[in-house]
């Protein structure tokens, strides 16, 4: 096969979500997010599966891939829906965290040009802890950065399943080639 052939971007596709799912992983355990952390770990698990299956010419782990590939798109959207609180979902609550903690999307107090500042508890004797953070002057707010996030998860895994479906084609049809040219062989 050429260096430009659909098994070749297929790798090449694999490796650059990789790179995505840990570059987001990062930032899901920086805010304690733990379902996105699981998802995550799933995807890396299954687009390393894929990887394989693709080195080393095993369709069946490409259709693993594959039915993860759309899994992942419908998680995705629903991020996106979570984040623009679409259908009555909302992004200030701990759905992400699986009620275990407070704790918000990493961005939310660290997006580019955020000014954070950490404020003492109102009511005095309540608790020498800082209880409430002020961010303001953020370029872009935390929710877009998180559907940004997701989008490019999706536009990588479309084109992932369209890849995955064209080399578990070439891989079928490489496969009846030679089961046939084995069977004029025999006769």
């Amino acid at each position: 096969m050429g260096c430009c052939s659909g098994r070749c971007s297929l790798i090449c596709l694999c490796a650059l979500q990789l790179l995505s799912a840990l570059e987001r992983q990062i930032f899901d355990f920086l805010g304690f997010q733990w379902a996105p952390i699981l998802g995550n770990f799933l995807h890396i698990i299954v687009v390393i599966l894929g990887l394989f299956g693709t080195i080393q010419y095993r369709p069946r782990y490409i259709v693993v891939y594959t039915v993860w590939t759309a899994l992942w798109v419908t998680w995705n959207v629903f991020i996106i829906c979570f984040y623009l609180e679409v259908g009555g979902l909302s992004k200030d609550t701990d759905l992400m965290t699986f009620n275990i903690s407070v704790h918000r999307s990493w961005w939310r107090e660290h997006g580019p040009g955020c000014v954070r500042r950490v404020l003492p508890p109102s009511a005095p004797g309540v608790m020498d802890d800082y209880t409430y953070v002020s961010v303001t002057g953020c370029m872009v707010d935390f929710q877009y950065l998180e559907v940004i996030h997701s989008a490019v998860q999706i536009l990588l895994s479309l084109v992932g399943f369209v890849y995955a479906c064209y080399v578990i084609s070439i891989f079928m049809e490489e496969e009846d080639t030679c089961f046939y040219s084995l069977g004029s062989a025999v006769r």
